[in-house]
């Protein structure tokens, strides 16, 4: 019966082939979703964490989400801040969300405050040297420079918000974004002198993060701000907790799903047709309905098992790809979605294969063999 089923699967090598490609696809799309958003979200994550803050104070309008705030908040009320007991440092900072190209969190920071949060790990240069420096990272060093061709070099031009900013240094990644320049160019750039879309808060003990955080709401002015610890943002920062992400991934898991669907039910049905001698032959020998399901079923399990390995192959390919071409963005595969993408895949391919099953077992076998 194996025999039989791997010959029916060769007689027509471009259906099952195409078969077999439908359900690859339908799991590099799941995974590769999946792979984008989180890797995008946990690097943002590291980054954020990476800075060494405990605290994040906010516009009361903004969002928990890094960026989404406005810079309405005086940057001398640092001042302010940084007399309440238990405060160590308070670094002032606009985010701005740029969307030219590719979507990044662009920083402007008061580098003195900013270093003493974490003290920056310099691999090439130093801090700014002037209003039009700009430190990046060592990941985006690492990308292609497009006036040179080469990986971006200390002395550098880059391009921010349409400006040419100098690199003065290139440091490791993990301190917030990928590009930093100084607030008070950010300022400049966005029509904010004098604000600051976040302040950063280090506390001298982090057990003290409670303390400083009621002192901060009873302040006179603090009240109605958004208060949260860094690690609190963190809980909240994962796909589980993201309504888009999840809205998202249904969306594309519906349309694979589908797609799998249905060109395994094309496949299938149009096997039951052509092969009606032969399924009267097995009906004649004395093969039962549920022999004749198993057989449609089981051809329908072998192309989707040579799909999701596929499809496992090809998603890893896409990962290469994206590193190669796009080294600052994160593509992360992690073994929970390898089984759920793989698990997604199979068992809709296999409800496709039912319905033309089920029509092979309910053939008569007097008439399939009189069937020309």
């Amino acid at each position: 019966m194996n025999k039989l089923i791997f010959a029916n699967l060769l007689h027509r090598p471009l259906r099952s082939v195409i078969s077999v490609l439908a359900v690859a696809i339908e799991v590099i799309m799941i995974l590769s979703i999946v792979g984008i958003f989180t890797g995008m979200l946990n690097d943002q994550n590291r980054r954020t964490n990476g800075i060494g803050a405990d605290l994040m104070l906010l516009p009361s309008n903004a969002s928990l989400f890094n960026g989404l705030g406005s810079p309405s908040m005086p940057v001398r009320d640092a001042e302010v801040l940084r007399k309440i007991p238990h405060v160590a440092v308070v670094s002032p900072a606009i985010q701005k969300i740029a969307t030219n190209g590719s979507v990044e969190i662009l920083y402007g920071i008061d580098y003195p405050t900013f270093s003493a949060l974490k003290p920056f790990k310099f691999l090439a240069g130093g801090p700014f040297e002037g209003p039009n420096d700009a430190i990046i990272d060592g990941i985006l060093a690492g990308s292609r420079n497009p006036a040179t061709g080469k990986p971006y070099a200390v002395g550098d031009t880059i391009k921010i918000m349409g400006h040419a900013f100098r690199i003065s240094g290139i440091v490791e990644q993990g301190k917030g974004g990928r590009k930093l320049i100084s607030i008070d160019t950010m300022a400049q750039m966005v029509d904010a002198e004098g604000k600051a879309s976040i302040f950063y808060i280090k506390c001298d003990n982090p057990a003290n993060d409670d303390l400083v955080m009621q002192e901060i709401r009873s302040t006179r002015g603090f009240e109605n701000n958004t208060l949260t610890t860094v690690d609190s943002w963190l809980d909240q920062m994962t796909p589980s907790k993201i309504p888009a992400f999840n809205l998202a991934l249904g969306v594309i898991t519906g349309i694979a799903v589908i797609i799998g669907f249905l060109v395994i039910f094309q496949s299938m049905y149009t096997a039951v047709l052509e092969r009606t001698r032969e399924i009267g032959v097995l009906k004649s020998m004395g093969a039962s309905k549920l022999t004749i399901v198993g057989v449609v079923l089981r051809e329908s399990a072998v192309l989707s098992a040579a799909g999701v390995i596929l499809g496992i192959i090809g998603t890893y390919g896409t990962r290469i790809f994206i590193a190669r071409f796009f080294p600052t963005m994160n593509f992360e595969i992690t073994g929970m979605w390898l089984i759920r993408s793989a698990v997604i895949a199979f068992v809709g391919s296999l409800c496709g294969a039912l319905y033309p099953a089920w029509m092979a077992a309910r053939k008569d076998p007097i008439d399939a063999l009189a069937y020309e």
